[in-house]
């Protein structure tokens, strides 16, 4: 029997087992089957780290890293050598991944942007951005930390979709002792106005919350909802990633207890019923050892996963083979199906640029 309508004080007992999580489980598993089918896409992609230079401090992340100690930026060159790998290994997107602002916090990194002839790091995405568009099959997906409506329409002509998860909708987390204290780009505020500029803009976006870093529950059901709204009210968010935390040797919260995969599993569940059966739900294989579990908890993708890069967020998580992720998602009952970084109910005239629009169309 169906679920009624999500309902935040409902969700908060089920994701925390006040009410028997079943109904929520198979609410979810009918709404995909309803919405999205037996089908679970992913995106064949090369993870490009711009930079691992970052002006935020997050308590969690080994991504970001001083000047000296790991902290640079990749060259035009080394940027196109991973790309043109990625081309020869049949890979579709070029995903961007780098610290938010640095120049604003590190000379070295002003005075690598200077050398480059780039005005920021967010000129310097543009810039390898139309590079791999024109010079390889790839597709480019940024995620430069955030952007305004200027800034996204510099990138749309060489990114048919963009990204920025917005982790958590709470300001708590910023405050001292939290997560995101001195991370003025993990402000929710700020991202919740990336998300509204993509829908201006239209642009596909990427977006999603981060489970595990000392949110409550009823933040993690509070984001959900957000995420629903914005996307009634901007139509631009074309997948939500619901990722769990993994606790990271060489950072303040390298002690801090994971979620269980009980517990996320009902997360990812409720993230099916509050957003509903058209939204792509993804959740990241190489996080968890039996990511086959969360198939039963409505998920329809499986995001980006690279035959030959590793996760340079995640890296102690190599991502599984691609041979076993067919096999866990055929076993369990469904087909497994590569997709573009852009989700094909967004390759319209509406959402994509027109000059990029005929390699999107002849990549399908």
């Amino acid at each position: 029997m169906p679920l009624p309508p999500p309902d935040p004080d409902a969700a908060v007992a089920f994701i925390t087992g006040r009410r028997d999580a079943a109904p929520l489980l198979a609410e979810a598993r009918r709404l995909r089957d309803e919405g999205r089918g037996r089908t679970v896409t992913y995106s064949r992609k090369v993870f490009v780290p711009i930079t691992t230079l970052c002006r935020d401090t997050c308590t969690y992340c080994t991504f970001a890293k001083p000047p000296g100690a790991g902290g640079e930026y990749l060259a035009p060159e080394d940027v196109m050598a991973i790309v043109t790998a990625g081309e020869t290994h049949g890979c579709t997107e070029a995903l961007f991944t780098l610290g938010d602002s640095p120049e604003s916090r590190w000379p070295q990194a002003a005075a690598f942007l200077e050398e480059q002839g780039a005005e920021s790091t967010i000129d310097y995405v543009r810039m390898l951005s139309e590079r791999v568009n024109a010079e390889t099959s790839l597709f480019p997906h940024a995620n430069p930390g955030l952007m305004n409506d200027e800034v996204q329409a510099q990138l749309r002509p060489s990114n048919p979709s963009m990204g920025l998860m917005l982790e958590n909708i709470s300001p708590r987390l910023l405050e001292p002792g939290m997560p995101h204290h001195d991370c003025p780009d993990k402000d929710p505020v700020a991202r919740v106005a990336t998300i509204e500029a993509s829908g201006r803009q239209r642009v596909p976006f990427t977006t999603g919350i981060l489970v595990g870093i000392g949110e409550r529950p009823e933040e993690v059901i509070d984001s959900l909802f957000a995420l629903a709204e914005l996307q009634q009210s901007h139509g631009s968010i074309q997948e939500v990633i619901v990722q769990n935390f993994r606790a990271k040797a060489d950072t303040r919260m390298r002690r801090d207890a994971e979620p269980t995969v009980q517990y996320f599993a009902r997360v990812v569940a409720a993230a099916r019923w509050i957003l509903g059966p058209e939204m792509n739900l993804q959740v990241p294989p190489n996080l968890t050892e039996d990511f086959g579990v969360y198939l039963d908890s409505g998920i329809n993708d499986w995001g980006g996963v690279s035959p030959l890069t590793i996760d340079w967020v995640n890296p102690e998580a190599p991502w599984p083979h691609l041979d076993k992720l067919s096999h866990i998602t055929k076993e369990r009952g469904f087909d497994l199906k590569a997709r573009l970084p852009v989700y094909p109910e967004f390759i319209t005239e509406e959402w994509i640029d027109p000059g990029l629009l005929p390699k999107v169309v002849s990549a399908t």
